[in-house]
Order: structure tokens, then sequence, then C-alpha cells
């Protein structure tokens, strides 16, 4: 099944910016994880990923593709169109390959309510974990469905949920 929406990047962005300041350890690993585990809130709860990202089974867990990019492209070694070049490179910084430093606090004119909530959920249960203990997590039946470095299809990510087969349902007739 085919994800009906399109990867919002500036969404991404505030994302990253919200996620940062709040976490022991703003890396990619981490704000990768932490957007991880509050889109399965998300989709759990209000049928849909926060801003439409697709995820990769890596090495070291599941990974936001469009989001994992715009985190390169400011560390310097991916391409991304320029308006969002511009946006995220404004927006933050990257030090030491993968740690993400705000520039700016995050614009919650793209954060809802619901998008607050399961991040700040996320942030908090997951937040504090180390390296190796988020990896473990995102180690989930989901990322084990896929080969590495290929995409996870959201069925196996929404059949890892407590409602998988509302969800299965729902997802199989969206209504965006």
């Amino acid at each position: 099944m085919n994800y009906p929406y399109d990867f919002e990047a500036k969404t991404a962005i505030e994302i990253i910016l919200y996620i940062a300041p709040k976490v022991a350890q703003p890396t990619f690993h981490t704000i990768s994880k932490m957007m991880y585990f509050a889109d399965k809130a998300h989709l759990e709860k209000y049928g849909r990923f926060i801003c439409h990202d697709n995820y990769l089974a890596m090495k070291h867990g599941t990974v936001p593709s469009g989001t994992y990019q715009i985190l390169k492209m400011v560390r310097g070694d991916s391409f991304i169109p320029l308006s969002t070049t511009d946006q995220a490179s404004n927006a933050f910084t990257v030090e030491d390959k993968s740690v993400v430093k705000a520039r700016r606090p995050a614009n919650f004119d793209y954060l809802s309510q619901s998008v607050l909530e399961c991040l700040d959920n996320a942030i908090t249960q997951y937040g504090h974990l180390s390296f190796r203990e988020l990896t473990e997590l995102s180690h989930d039946t989901a990322w084990e469905s896929a080969d590495e470095n290929d995409c996870i299809e959201i069925e196996q990510i929404a059949a890892t949920l407590a409602n998988s087969e509302d969800l299965l349902e729902y997802l199989s007739n969206p209504h965006p």
C-alpha cells in the first residue's frame, strides 16, 4: 500500500528544532528515533504520520528518510531542493558529523496539538536513552520486515500497534 500523503519537509524541519533542545543527545540517531516513536503513537491515535515521512530499516534502527536527507543536507552531504535547503540551513547546524544545534526555536504554526502530544510523550519516554537502547527499541518487527536500507511498509509499522486491524482497514481506505 502506498502512503497517500506527500512528505512535509517544512514540518520536519520544525520537528527537528522541537526535539533537539529537549533530548540529552540531539544527534541524527536520537532525533530519528524520537520521530519514529512519536510517529507510531500518532499513527495509532490519529491514523497518520506527523510529517508523512517514510521509514527506512537502517543498521541502527528505523530512520525517517526525508528527515534524514534534510539532516544530511545541512551537514553537507545530500541534496534537497533549494527552498528546503535554505530553510533547513537557517534553522539548525550540524556539529561533529551528527549533533544538531538549533539556530532558532521551532515554529509552532507547523506543530498541531496532536503532534506536540506525541512528540512530548516520545521525548519523555525515550529522550534520555542511550544509542544502544534506542537502537534496540527501534529494532521492532516493522524494522525486521524490511531489508537493510529498504523502506518499511506502513502496514508493517501499523501491525506493531494495539489497534492494528482497525488501523490497517483505515489505511486501505484513507480519507486525506
